[in-house]
């Protein structure tokens, strides 16, 4: 009997549970004349977000007009909700060997801040968090020159232009604390505003575009009303 075998009959037979831990993040892929909207309505705004980030970008711009997605994100933010409740093993439990199909009142979450970011060579996001609760990055535009740089790379991090989150202490080298990812054109990200991350620099003469924002399950009073007027229009 080989020790595989051995290592898989004793599985079988010896009884174990083991428990989820860390943060829930998500990643999929946005549809595409959603990107695209999303990069052209990013190129026709002009306002400055720099110093509200803590980003050494090129270039980070305030979207004019966020509420023409708010019923883009209330889509994802379902998905969210709905990964998250699979995650946190809300979605399933079991009573008496019964299945029983949990049934929570998910978040609502209300976006408060959209923003583009030009990343060109050399510019780097150290690692930060995000106000808020929920926050996502999409990308919009990924140069062919930018991924030929990244498979090339031999070190084992996520390599140029790659994302990074951390989690926890690094008191033992068994333990999962971070992980990285070189994302795809379209790709989007969503995780927890709170949970520490960040971008890696590139050497490549092109630009990476993509797209960050914050939201909150509840929002500043003096916030309150702009938001509902704007909801109120995408309604009509």
């Amino acid at each position: 009997m080989t020790i595989d075998k051995r290592v898989e009959d004793e599985r079988k037979l010896f009884k174990y549970s083991s428990f989820r831990w860390g943060p829930c993040v998500v990643k999929f892929k946005i549809e595409e004349e959603f990107r695209l909207r999303l990069l052209e309505e990013a190129e026709q705004s002009h306002k400055d977000h720099t110093t509200k980030l803590a980003g050494v970008l090129s270039k980070q711009i305030s979207f004019r007009n966020p509420d023409l997605f708010f019923k883009d994100f209330d889509h994802y933010f379902e998905i969210w909700n709905y990964s998250l409740a699979q995650w946190n093993g809300e979605m399933v439990r079991y009573e008496d060997g019964k299945k029983i199909v949990m049934k929570e009142t998910p978040d609502k979450y209300l976006m408060e801040a959209l923003w583009c970011n030009w990343q060109t060579a050399g510019d780097f996001n150290p690692p930060h968090d995000h106000g808020g609760d929920l926050t996502w990055v999409i990308y919009l535009k990924i140069p062919k020159e930018l991924d030929e740089e990244n498979k090339k790379y031999k070190g084992r991090s996520a390599g140029p232009g790659g994302i990074t989150f951390v989690y926890g202490e690094n008191a033992d080298r068994k333990c999962i604390t971070h992980h990285s990812v070189y994302p795809e054109e379209g790709d989007m990200i969503m995780f927890p505003a709170w949970l520490k991350h960040w971008v890696y620099p590139f050497k490549s003469d092109c630009t990476r575009i993509s797209v960050s924002g914050n939201a909150s399950t509840s929002v500043k009073l003096h916030k309150i009303k702009p938001i509902a007027d704007k909801m109120k229009k995408d309604d009509k």
